[in-house]
C-alpha cells in the first residue's frame, strides 16, 4: 500500500502561488479521495510556518471526509506555526461549511488572491 501519494493525482493538484503551497482538490472528495490526499496534506502542513491554500473550486462532491481533511490541515498547520486559507465557491460546500461551523475557523474566499488578502483588480475602478 502506498503511504505517500504523488502530489499530482486525480484528486489533488499542487502548485505555488505568492509563496504559498496551493492544494487544489478535484472531483469527488469522499473517503477514498481523503485516504489518497491525507498523507500529502499531512506532509505539507507539518513544515514549520507552512503557508497553505486549499482550493475547492474544482470539486464535484464533498462529504464529511473532506471536512475532516480541512480541519486536520488547519490544526496541523497552526500547531507548527503555519496558516491555512480556504478557497471555495461551491454553494452546497459553502452551506456545509457554514452549518458545521467550520467556516468560522476557515473562512472561505472566492479566489486564492482574495484568500491571501489581495483582491483581484476590479474592472473600471481604482
Amino acid at each position: 500500500m502506498q503511504q505517500d501519494p504523488a502530489p499530482f493525482s486525480r484528486h489533488l493538484r499542487v502548485h505555488r502561488h505568492r509563496d504559498h503551497t496551493v492544494l487544489e482538490f478535484r472531483g469527488e472528495i469522499d473517503i477514498a479521495a481523503a485516504v489518497e490526499i491525507a498523507p500529502y496534506l499531512d506532509r505539507v502542513t507539518a513544515h514549520p510556518d507552512a503557508r497553505v491554500v486549499i482550493d475547492l473550486r474544482n470539486i464535484e462532491f464533498f462529504d464529511c471526509s473532506g471536512l475532516r481533511l480541512l480541519y486536520r490541515a488547519r490544526s496541523r498547520a497552526l500547531d507548527h506555526g503555519g496558516q491555512v486559507h480556504l478557497v471555495c465557491t461551491h454553494p452546497l460546500t459553502l452551506r456545509m461549511l457554514r452549518i458545521t461551523g467550520l467556516s468560522r475557523l476557515l473562512p472561505p474566499h472566492p479566489t486564492p488572491d482574495a484568500a491571501l488578502g489581495r483582491p483581484e483588480a476590479k474592472s473600471g475602478s481604482l
